[in-house]
């Protein structure tokens, strides 16, 4: 039975909603119609209403109340400096010492220390345990004490370095990945059980962990052995398995299937559905309404970019950690920053994500009758001036810490305002210094429109609320923006100003017109000698040459200066299947001289169409090694050579909400599969691919159906070969969806 205050409320609930829905939408312009009306509307007033608790006493005060519907990733600005965000990378390398420290998440790889758990002394030994994630984690593939690289044996005893340093078998390194049930620390247990310090009850189940064992040397090795004095721990850890939704392998119910990827579409649905630390929202109302969106982006993020020298790389990659103390907010916001994300919440719950990639499907159309008022700005004040972007972000080289890359700046406008205005765009959770300028780019373009504003927009404009790109058809209201793309920043449910408020900025034509040119120079990393006093060579790039049938690595690295030194280089794949790594095989590089600043090292034959990771060395005239540098990633393309287009057959269209494209392959061995792509305008470069390609045979005949809701469209089918090099897209021409 309902009670007579919950009756009321409800119905008092509805009736406002008729309220809105018959009187102040209908009225809001004479030229809305009925069909515009969106079902996600009803939704969005029904869980605003629950949040607050709507009844007759909030009634009164409704129109004041507004709600955020949009997140997009804050780099710049005074909102930047004002938003909470994520430890810096280099505060991971000390471990938290607090009685009950916070618990910590990792999505990619990054280099981290934890918090203590245990550190206590028994005799002659120390013994540390330090939760690393708060999650089971993917592996742990380096271990430092201090800022030296060690190597373990079988038993984890840490190898003495070459002066002797963490030797004699007094180092002990243990690791757990956070299995459940796990396995305790048998030498904590051993020392500690019969005080009730350290049990088998000890387990952390599900937690992710690293141990130490340390043996004080004899004084008069104590220098030598720990010239830092008492050894600190730090790891290069791959954390969280994630949900991959384009894997039918994959079951969102049982998280051993997942698997490990930096991808930041996945990590950021496990952030806002399946992780214990994120916003634990339902997949099944927040992704698989949309499931198609994700797809698309995380395809997206997964696109290979070329860089210098003609290798490739994927376009957006993601790899942080963070800890409880802080809102799931904060991990949302570093997660879009390292792929240009916006993402809104819409009315049913489903969560609508959009890369960094400008795609004209995505833009929807917003007109005169639809805008009830406006404050849009030409320039900038000069507070808000910024003549200097500099992309900051995660640099490996340097042991995992911030750092810069080249900056872009405007020199006239420096010129004009008398100094240089620079500005930080944070990117720490991105590892890759490529990727930290090309989103730096793409702020920058931003930066450069220097129009930016506000609209309030009436209900009938809900749709343009969720999408990230807004076309003006504003003649009468904004003639300076009218066919211009906006971007929306921010977007409000606000009643009292009409229904919905956008936060906008012009949209940049070239944003996505990137090139290698603009590149830059790979960030400096200081010469760091490590204990045989060697420098760790510092890889300028590593690409992929292939050669009758076969593929080999070019790796450039930065000249030591130093003749005595001999260069070795060593590859891994990086997932042999079910996400391990295969095994380490090393060359050495004899009888290579310096060009130019660099030395380049060629491998022998590498595995073809694979991931690797690839790492050097330097080796010194009597056989010591340096540490190994950070890794860089390669995709050893075999075949770089473009098939023949395929030949487009009928496009088959009368279905509501679909069009069949059908195609023939070349006849030619290099055609291994086709991608299929749609746009709503002419312009393939910008066009959506229909994810997942379709593999084939030379001469075959193909086809692909693809749902949409009604409009006009234009196609694209392009050929592939079995390295995944794209060929000419061969557009069907302009097709009608009913």
């Amino acid at each position: 039975m309902i009670s007579d205050e919950r009756f009321y409320s409800a119905n008092y609930a509805l009736s406002f909603q008729r309220d809105i829905w018959e009187g102040r939408l209908r009225s809001t312009t004479v030229h809305y119609p009925l069909s515009r009306r969106d079902p996600i509307f009803t939704p969005l007033f029904t869980s605003f209403f629950t949040a607050i608790g709507f009844g007759a006493t909030t009634a009164g005060v409704l129109g004041s109340l507004t709600t955020a519907l949009v997140t997009t990733a804050i780099t710049v600005g005074i909102q930047a400096a004002m938003a909470p965000k994520p430890p810096k990378p280099e505060d991971g390398k000390a471990p938290m010492t607090q009685s009950v420290p916070p618990r910590h998440w990792v999505i990619g790889t990054t280099r981290m220390a934890g918090a203590y758990m245990l550190w206590e002394a028994l005799g002659a030994a120390l013994y540390a345990v330090q939760g690393i994630a708060g999650h089971p984690v993917h592996s742990y593939n380096r271990f430092y004490l201090h800022d030296d690289e060690v190597a373990l044996d079988e038993s984890g005893y840490v190898q003495a370095l070459e002066d002797g340093r963490y030797g004699s078998d007094l180092v002990q390194l243990l690791f757990r990945l956070g299995a459940n049930p796990e396995t305790p620390y048998a030498p904590m247990v051993s020392a500690f059980a019969s005080s009730g310090i350290w049990t088998n009850n000890h387990r952390g189940d599900g937690q992710a962990s690293i141990a130490m064992k340390a043996f004080t040397p004899k004084a008069k090795d104590f220098s030598t052995i720990f010239p830092f004095n008492i050894p600190r721990l730090t790891v290069e850890v791959s954390g969280a398995h994630v949900w991959d939704f384009r894997d039918p392998d994959q079951d969102p119910d049982l998280p051993a299937t997942w698997g490990f990827s930096k991808n930041p579409a996945l990590q950021l649905a496990w952030h806002w559905c399946f992780s214990e630390f994120g916003h634990r929202r339902d997949y099944r109302k927040a992704i698989l309404p949309v499931l198609d969106m994700w797809i698309e982006e995380a395809d997206v993020c997964d696109e290979l970019v070329t860089i210098t020298g003609g290798g490739v790389e994927k376009r957006y990659e993601c790899s942080g950690w963070d800890t409880t103390e802080r809102e799931p907010k904060v991990g949302t916001n570093a997660i879009l920053a390292a792929c240009d994300g916006w993402l809104c919440e819409r009315g049913d719950g489903a969560l609508l994500f959009t890369a960094g990639k400008f795609r004209e499907s995505r833009v929807v159309t917003l007109g005169d009758e639809d805008i009830v008022g406006h404050r849009i700005q030409y320039d900038v004040l000069f507070e808000e001036e910024i003549n200097r972007l500099v992309p900051k972000f995660n640099y490996p080289d340097v042991g995992y810490s911030t750092s810069d890359t080249d900056f872009f700046e405007d020199e006239d406008r420096q010129l004009l305002a008398g100094r240089v205005l620079a500005e930080d765009a944070n990117y720490q959770w991105v590892t890759n210094w490529r990727q930290a300028r090309r989103l730096g780019w793409r702020e920058w373009q931003r930066i450069l429109q220097k129009v930016r504003g506000s609209l309030n927009v009436r209900l009938s404009g809900i749709n343009g609320v969720y999408s990230r790109w807004i076309r003006l058809a504003t003649p009468n209201r904004l003639p300076r923006l009218d066919g211009k793309v906006i971007e929306n920043r921010r977007a409000v449910l606000d009643l009292m100003r009409g229904g919905f408020s956008l936060e906008v900025i012009q949209h940049p034509d070239n944003i996505d017109q990137w090139s290698t040119a603009l590149e830059g120079q790979k960030p400096a990393a200081p010469a760091k000698p490590n204990s045989a006093n060697m420098p760790t060579p510092v890889i300028s790039s590593a690409v992929a040459v292939a050669a009758a049938g076969s593929v080999y690595l070019n790796v450039s690295l930065v000249d030591p200066s130093d003749n005595s030194l001999t260069p070795a280089i060593r590859y891994r794949i990086q997932d042999t299947g079910g996400g391990h790594p295969g095994a380490w095989v090393e060359k050495t590089i004899v009888n290579v001289d310096a060009s130019e600043g660099f030395i380049v090292c060629a491998t022998d034959v590498v595995p073809g169409d694979r991931w690797l990771d690839v790492q050097a060395a330097f080796i010194s005239a009597r056989g010591k090694y340096s540490d190994w540098s950070a890794t860089e990633a390669v995709f050893s393309t075999v075949n770089p050579t473009a098939p023949p287009a395929v030949t487009i057959g009928a496009v088959i269209t009368g279905v509501p909400g679909e069009v069949t494209i059908n195609w023939t392959a070349p006849n030619s061995s290099l055609y291994a599969s086709a991608r299929v792509y749609y746009n709503t305008v002419n312009n393939p470069a910008t066009a959506t691919f229909n994810s997942p390609a379709l593999a084939g045979a030379p001469n075959g005949s193909y086809s692909r159906t693809i749902t949409r809701p009604a409009g006009t469209y234009y196609g694209w089918v392009a050929s592939v070969n079995a390295s995944g090099v794209e060929g000419t897209r061969t557009p069907t021409g302009a097709f009608t969806v009913t």
